[in-house]
């Protein structure tokens, strides 16, 4: 009987000890000791006052690098690396974006560098400290573009002053005339959020359900989601599509009446894969390049990224303190509009197709 347990615990450790044996020391210090010399790593990055504060001061603590944090729209962002690239300029080092400019702009354009070379922290390779069992590279080659959040996202936001939570109880609820002028989307005719919660609706429910969403509730449409949360926290619309989650939660630990709305009976939550990590070909800074991407992979990277943008780490050793409603469970069926092949081929079909259906 021992001797059949300590095989089991040398079965269940032997991958733990093989990633770490593997592991060369001496040639980590060394990329960290090159990467001081750089001087700095250059990442590109969503707009987030705590990120950008935060991130670089774990980062320069931890290893002694500074990282610049360039702030911006990932699709913006996306077209003025083109423009420098055409002129032979190659100024960021990694990126972090959304799904969609991912794969349809950074990836597309064969902008990025393979990351999965690059990944050597036994924290990081080791298959057991990710809940999918090991790293989840979403795109075709599993070798450029890696998911480090896996976020249950709320179906909607009400401002329970005006809704109270037994009068939102299933989809048919939305499309009740009481509502009509009270609810607010983010944009579904462009990429982002409020085309994700779009197709997840005209999945579900088809067209002549969105046709009374969308048209026949008469909501209002914005590209602006701290617009949208605003409108829901003052009441103005108490029926959010999009309202940013982490700014919600706060909000209502401090007292106001609000809920976030996590599934109805009809409606499962959605998936938020968050913001993709990738690195770019031609890294100014090469060796400051591999070190980050290996730091933002470890426990301390994603848990300072995912409690910035109120995001669940994909690692399974930490959840960044969210609600346990944003932590997937298993076995639900969740809708992810963060999967690649949804991304680059039914979704676009979907917004276009919406879009022709507000143009009616």
């Amino acid at each position: 009987m021992i001797r059949a347990i300590a095989l089991l615990i040398f079965i269940a450790l032997a991958p733990v000890a093989l990633a770490q044996s593997a592991f060369d020391q001496m040639a980590w210090d060394e990329t960290v000791a090159a990467a001081r010399k750089e001087g700095k790593v250059v990442l590109l990055a969503p707009p987030e006052p705590t990120a950008r504060k935060l991130l670089p001061e774990l980062f320069h603590k931890r290893y002694g690098i500074n990282l610049e944090y360039i702030s911006g729209r990932s699709s913006a962002t996306a077209e003025r690396l083109r423009a420098e690239r055409s002129a032979g300029i190659y100024s960021a080092d990694v990126v972090i974006a959304g799904i969609q400019t991912m794969s349809k702009r950074f990836y597309q354009d064969k902008m990025l560098a393979p990351l999965k070379p690059l990944l050597v922290l036994p924290e990081v390779i080791d298959g057991s400290n990710w809940k999918n069992g090991k790293l989840w590279f979403v795109d075709p080659e599993q070798q450029f573009v890696l998911r480090l959040f896996n976020t249950v996202t709320p179906v909607l936001t009400i401002n329970t002053d005006k809704v109270k939570p037994d009068e939102m109880r299933s989809s048919r609820d939305l499309i009740n005339p009481k509502w009509k002028g009270k609810i607010a989307f983010m944009d579904p005719t462009v990429s982002g959020t409020g085309s994700n919660h779009a197709a997840q609706l005209d999945m579900l429910f088809g067209d002549d359900f969105m046709k009374a969403l969308l048209i026949a509730q008469k909501p209002a449409i914005t590209r602006d989601r701290h617009q949208l949360t605003d409108w829901v926290v003052r009441g103005t619309y108490p029926i959010s599509f999009g309202a940013e989650a982490g700014e919600i939660d706060r909000l209502q630990r401090q007292g106001f009446p609000l809920r976030a709305v996590y599934e109805l009976s009809d409606m499962p939550g959605y998936l938020s894969g968050g913001d993709q990590l990738a690195v770019l070909d031609h890294a100014p800074h090469p060796n400051a390049t591999k070190v980050f991407a290996n730091w933002i992979a470890t426990k301390e990277g994603s848990d300072a990224y995912g409690h910035a943008f109120s995001m669940v780490p994909a690692r399974a050793d930490t959840d960044a303190d969210l609600p346990r409603e944003a932590i997937p469970r298993p076995g639900v069926n969740y809708f992810d509009p963060y999967d690649w092949n949804f991304t680059v081929t039914t979704k676009e079909q979907l917004r276009k197709r919406i879009n022709g259906l507000m143009q009616e």
